[in-house]
């Protein structure tokens, strides 16, 4: 008979010294709860088809996507420099140093992590696992031999991958996901992005500031769905200017080879009847990434799935088979890597026998385009369809004197606030460094910090986190920079 969660007489300090844990999937969750585990006297085992860990964050997705984000944006900055009197000739791009630079960094980032799991006597195993039973895999190592080993317990940290819409899929090397856009392997003349999401845009930014003519289409009426249009309109609107065109409200009804491109079909009301049909060099389709829930053997043990394909657990991340975690993308959104080590450390000290469960009360979202953009906590825009009491406090980085000093006045900081309790409930950014000043809002919310706490608090002057504090004193009428009478 299993034990379940919190009735394990191994969860005692003594005890959690004994367990096995198996971590399938080496991603930031994977590694993350790898290394808990480790700190916490268990004996682990992490298993990833790669060399070492890392993910698809570090091996094509968060690492190298920001590597070569960090490119375009110092290209956008060589050009914008001639607004100041500084004119810079024309950058020259050697695609082959650029790549191996990118590769370098990823290199570096992983093989670190494979120092850090030999330091903490994590058993690193290059290969897939399959479910025997709840507690038995059997691993089919990358040198080609097979192993079949127990555990006390099992963390599934398998990550997601691309989605792919069947009636665009197309055998042909222009087509690219995520990862084959991330290889870099030519700077095409033009490229055609399925998708106004994070990915496709952030990816977008990166080739049309190496020189490829942009074209981006969404079926929604706006970029970034989810996130609120006040945020999104600044990036719009510089967006407009980098890439070709943005095309709203459109679906791509057909992609086929044509010669040297592919042929790709629009329907829209915004598309012009000339522009119904175009040829693109390449084309990148970035419509979101499913789980990778499909693991051999699951059908042996407890774990259930849910409808969209996603492994079901409860706020301990533990599945219906009470030997079984499972954590990040592959138990549900929002697919993000620093929601998959926070669930792998939350799985690790539900394992351990500590009072735990995972329900944070923001999650920041950051979309690493120029301007970034970013939020946490409630949105404006589902506080709307909740119908909830809400009072919005603004800030424009125009007041600001460090936007102003770095020509970026093209921001703003946004609070949503209870109006009764005066809690922050939900913070809102949009300009240059934004994902780097989100972190404030979430701790804010997850401290119940009301809106004088965060006027209250000091910021240094001149910076961009002043803004936070500013938009606090907005909500009581009393910013420095800003006339806005708090409204009865």
């Amino acid at each position: 008979m299993k034990e379940t969660l919190n009735q394990s007489p191994e969860a005692t300090p003594e005890g959690t010294r004994k367990l096995h844990i198996a971590v399938v999937g080496g991603g930031p969750g994977g590694y993350a709860a790898a290394f808990l585990a480790a700190d916490l006297g268990m004996q682990v085992t992490l298993i990833d088809p790669e060399a070492n860990p890392g993910g698809v964050c570090l091996y094509r997705g968060c690492i190298p996507s920001k590597a070569l984000l960090h490119v375009a944006k110092l290209i956008e900055e060589s050009r914008q420099a001639k607004n100041w009197g500084i004119e810079f000739p024309a950058p020259v791009i050697d695609l082959a140093r650029l790549r191996a630079w990118k590769e370098g960094v990823v290199k570096k980032l992983t093989g670190g992590l494979g120092q850090l799991s030999k330091q903490r006597h994590v058993e690193y195993i290059q290969g897939r696992a399959a479910f025997e039973n709840s507690t038995t895999l059997r691993i089919s190592k990358a040198e080609s031999s097979e192993a079949v080993l127990s555990f006390d317990r099992v963390i599934i940290a398998t990550g997601s991958r691309p989605a792919i819409i069947p009636a665009l899929k197309l055998d042909s090397p222009r087509m690219m996901d995520s990862s084959g856009a991330l290889n870099l392997e030519d700077i095409p003349g033009s490229l055609l992005v399925v998708g106004g999401g994070y990915i496709g845009l952030e990816l977008g930014s990166v080739y049309a500031a190496l020189g490829t003519r942009v074209t981006v289409v969404e079926m929604l009426p706006g970029l970034l769905p989810g996130a609120d249009r006040d945020l999104v309109l600044p990036l719009h609107k510089r967006l407009e200017k980098m890439f070709e065109a943005i095309l709203l409200n459109t679906t791509v009804a057909s992609l086929k080879e044509d010669g040297a491109g592919i042929r790709a079909s629009f329907e829209g009301s915004a598309v012009a009847e000339k522009d119904r049909d175009k040829v693109f060099d390449r084309v990148l389709v970035s419509v979101g990434r499913k789980p990778n829930s499909e693991i051999p053997g699951l059908e042996n043990t407890h774990a259930q799935l849910n409808s969209r394909g996603f492994i079901e657990v409860n706020k301990q991340l533990q599945t219906a088979d009470p030997s079984i975690y499972a954590i990040g993308d592959v138990v549900g959104e929002p697919m993000l890597a620093h929601k998959a080590s926070h669930e792998g450390r939350t799985a690790v000290e539900a394992i351990a026998g500590h009072k735990v469960a995972f329900e944070p009360h923001a999650i920041p979202a950051v979309v690493f385009t120029d301007p970034e953009v970013a939020w946490c906590g409630l949105t404006e825009t589902q506080a709307e369809k909740e119908k909830r009491e809400i009072k919005v406090a603004k800030f424009p980085w125009g007041a600001s004197g460090r936007a102003v000093t770095i020509d970026r006045p093209d921001g703003m900081t946004k609070l949503i606030i209870d109006p009764h309790s005066e809690r922050i409930l939900g913070v809102g950014i949009v300009g240059a460094g934004a994902g780097e000043l989100i972190a404030e809002g979430v701790l804010a919310i997850e401290m119940a910090a009301l809106a004088s706490d965060v006027a209250m608090t000091i910021h240094p002057h001149p910076t961009l986190s002043e803004t936070v504090m500013e938009s606090a004193e907005v909500f009581f009428g009393t910013s420095t920079d800003v006339f806005r009478p708090k409204r009865a």
